[in-house]
């Protein structure tokens, strides 16, 4: 390792150079949002290491690898195809445990038919667009700690690996134009995300739906609960 050289940016190096082609990023995309979100980048042991492997230690893990079936190469927009980038959208506040439920099942669906897939579990705090918000609730917790806690208690069942799934909590006035620029921005396949079929704040989840569905350069899949 490079004394000028992050951790991260040497697990990113390692992980792309890996001997199994399998074990690599499925895509680019992937490799560039682990670029732009270093905090998420899963940390092995082989990030710290600051000297490369013995000769006999690299013969050894290339005869392995040749020793094994050689799958067939597959073309640029197979491999797309088979790691898309998902990102699922939520809202956790209390009164939506059915709806999130819901969500949580059609997304393992989609991570157990893909497993390149990667997942981004994404929350909005909703600010104002004028005046000053508040960090802290009543009881004096952060809000956006709080709200990372529960996108990771929500994701918990999915029993996804560390480097499968990331969590983010945005702040934005805006939780649709928010979603479609992580969206645009990190290239994101597939997004998921719920709607309520009545309740008071079915006006609301609703707008944010749909300007996603219109506005998001990539599939989107609503659950409605």
């Amino acid at each position: 390792m490079a004394p000028a050289c992050p951790l991260f940016l040497q697990e990113i190096i390692l992980h792309c150079l890996e001997v199994d082609t399998d074990a690599r990023y499925g895509t680019g995309a992937q490799v560039a949002f682990e670029c732009n979100h270093p905090g998420q980048v899963v940390l092995g042991p082989r990030s710290r290491r600051v000297q490369r492997d013995g000769m006999t230690t690299v013969a050894k893990r290339w005869l392995r690898s040749m020793g094994t079936d050689v799958a067939p190469r597959r073309s640029a927009t197979e491999r797309l195809s088979l790691a898309p980038f998902v990102l699922v959208a939520l809202d956790l506040a209390h009164g939506n445990e059915k709806l999130a439920e819901t969500i949580r099942g059609q997304t393992q669906r989609i991570m157990l038919a893909e497993p390149a897939s990667r997942l981004a579990c994404v929350s909005v705090l909703k600010t104002s667009r004028i005046g000053m918000d508040h960090d802290l609730d009543e009881e004096g917790r952060h809000f956006h700690v709080t709200r990372l806690v529960d996108l990771k208690h929500w994701a918990k069942p999915l029993d996804l690996p560390p480097g499968r799934i990331s969590y983010h909590v945005l702040e934005a006035p805006d939780p649709a134009a928010a979603i479609v620029d992580f969206v645009r921005s990190n290239r994101v396949d597939h997004v998921i995300m719920g709607a309520r079929d009545s309740s008071s704040l079915r006006r609301y989840l609703g707008s944010v739906s749909s300007a996603v569905v219109a506005q998001a350069p990539c599939t989107v899949t609503v659950v409605r609960g």
